[in-house]
């Protein structure tokens, strides 16, 4: 029989926030991590103190779960992920989608930063993930030996609609596209971008993709969401860097959160 992955990371999750229910899963990526500073009635369990639970090394990504009230319901936040490109396992990079399977958790809102596009598309933008077009040539169903299936839509309509609903009850302008994804941890070259725009992307980035695919498998109903962060390489002369990235995730802040809270209080 195939093991369970990180079935005693799972364990000890459920075991430290007392086998409580959780309504849905959040993962928070680069400069999006404030979020936890605008909740309440939550507790605080570092990833490093979890056992097979993969390390993010990358900043933005503070390494912390969170399980937290938001109105009526229960809340559980992954403050960062593991990405393909730090340990070169799809396993690694779909942990949190993982854990959420394992904990019962019916839902998951994957967020991440990446970069534009669309050119209609501006820095500071909230993007929800309609679809994707993996890059990554990695799949990892093939990891724990998943039989062919068809997953779609990977992501949810329904939540998708939801998140609509809840942007414009908190007045948050918020766009709809198709997420590229890619190992990285390279940025894409400007022939890259053309080919990516050509193939129908509307935001690329280094994440994300894994994490849909193994929740999506697995029942979960799926909603993602892009920050925005940057024009991507050669559409215009301003260089790519991971400051930049993390800085427009802190200036869209207040209204993520808005977003997020109001979304999770129509689920």
């Amino acid at each position: 029989m195939t093991p369970v992955p990180f079935q005693k990371s799972s364990e000890h999750i459920a075991h430290f926030f007392g086998n409580v229910t959780h309504d849905v899963a959040v993962v928070l990526g680069s400069g999006l991590g404030g979020f936890t500073r605008h909740i309440g009635d939550k507790e605080i369990l570092r990833t490093s103190d979890i056992p097979d639970y993969p390390r993010s090394t990358v900043a933005g990504h503070s390494g912390e779960l969170v399980s937290a009230a938001v109105g009526k319901k229960r809340i559980l936040v992954f403050s960062g992920r593991s990405h393909y490109y730090e340990t070169a396992s799809t396993l690694n990079a779909s942990v949190t989608a993982i854990v959420s399977h394992a904990l019962g958790i019916p839902r998951i809102v994957l967020t991440n930063a990446a970069g534009i596009l669309n050119e209609s598309f501006y820095p500071g933008d909230l993007m929800v993930i309609k679809d994707q077009i993996n890059l990554t040539f990695r799949n990892v169903l093939s990891e724990i030996g998943s039989p062919v299936q068809s997953l779609h839509p990977v992501y949810s309509p329904e939540l998708a609609k939801l998140a609509f609903a809840a942007a414009e009850d908190c007045s948050v302008n918020l766009k709809s596209g198709v997420y590229v994804g890619l190992t990285g941890p390279s940025y894409e070259t400007p022939a890259e971008v053309r080919a990516f725009q050509k193939l129908g992307g509307d935001a690329v980035g280094m994440s994300t993709v894994h994490e849909a695919l193994y929740a999506r498998a697995s029942g979960l109903e799926v909603l993602g969401i892009s920050c925005l962060t940057n024009y991507s390489t050669g559409i215009t002369s301003q260089p790519l860097s991971h400051e930049e990235v993390t800085e427009i995730g802190n200036r869209v802040d207040e209204r993520f959160t808005r977003l997020i809270t109001r979304f999770v209080d129509l689920l």
